[in-house]
């Protein structure tokens, strides 16, 4: 699903784009969406819609704290965002998330909301997740872009090699929604109830993160593909890390797992139809790139 759009990015050009001062604003702003806002918008849904389930509570705060670091990419190519700042701030908040998950798990849980249960979580977990939902992708991806251009030429990997393997992100995301509903759905239909109310807080979610740094990036100014990228990045969430490691705190079972399996259930439906949304809104504003 990754691969494909990871193959567009200009890593050869990304030192350039590292030397602008644009792009610190834009990591900054990153920073404080994602890591200060989006953590502590999560807690407060979680505790106003589920006061009374600490078990579904807990893992919403699990998703809240993990940052996207996969699907973003995907709604950034399908909005026609900027690639090349999706991948940096992808790298970001993939390096924050091994230092700062295992931490802020800790901090949001027992120090914020007085949870009894005992959470532990290994920076090891966190490190595996990432390198293997992010590393592998992009190992590869960085590989086949510096060899293929290399051998083919900038024409002929654009002109041939990117436009056949275009189609297979929209292809793995299909699958990974049907992978989703397919192994998820006896236990989501078990536990409807809980179910539910887990979708009401991440669509909330979803939404507010959403439209509030559209709106921020509009009023500072920013070209619609840089605004397109921190939108979603902002709106997104790395369930993959999430689902791991409540699993392996919690157990399958549990509460907090079957909170943390809803998000992508919720995140991909919700999220697809934003990304129509927004280029409805680029052609109402005119917003230029």
């Amino acid at each position: 699903m990754m691969y494909p759009i990871l193959c567009k990015v200009r890593f050869e050009t990304l030192h350039l784009l590292l030397r602008s001062r644009d792009l610190w604003i834009q990591i900054l702003i990153s920073f404080i969406l994602n890591w200060i806002i989006a953590p502590l918008f999560m807690v407060a849904l979680a505790w106003a819609f589920l006061p009374d389930r600490q078990d579904l509570r807990e893992g919403l705060i699990f998703v809240g704290i993990a940052r996207c670091i996969a699907m973003v990419l995907i709604w950034t190519d399908l909005a026609k965002g900027d690639g090349d700042y999706c991948a940096v701030l992808v790298a970001f908040n993939s390096i924050l998330q091994i230092v700062l998950f295992a931490p802020f798990a800790v901090f949001y849980i027992k120090i914020v909301s007085h949870s009894s249960s005992a959470v532990t979580v290994s920076y090891s977990k966190v490190a595996t997740s990432v390198a293997v939902f992010l590393g592998i992708p992009l190992g590869a991806a960085i590989v086949t872009r510096l060899v293929l251009r290399r051998v083919l030429g900038e024409a002929t990997y654009q002109r041939r090699f990117i436009r056949y393997i275009g189609p297979w992100s929209l292809i793995g995301l299909l699958y990974t929604i049907i992978v989703l509903f397919a192994s998820q759905g006896r236990h989501v239909v078990n536990q409807i109830t809980s179910v539910l109310r887990v979708c009401a807080p991440l669509i909330v979610y979803f939404l507010v993160m959403f439209s509030l740094t559209v709106l921020l990036c509009w009023k500072l100014g920013f070209g619609y593909k840089v605004s397109c990228t921190q939108s979603f990045t902002a709106a997104s969430n790395n369930f993959e890390l999430a689902i791991a490691v409540v699993v392996a705190v919690y157990g399958a079972s549990s509460g907090q797992a079957l909170a943390s399996t809803v998000g992508p259930l919720i995140e991909v439906p919700v999220l697809v139809a934003l990304v129509y949304v927004l280029q409805w809104f680029k052609k109402r504003w005119g917003w230029k790139d």
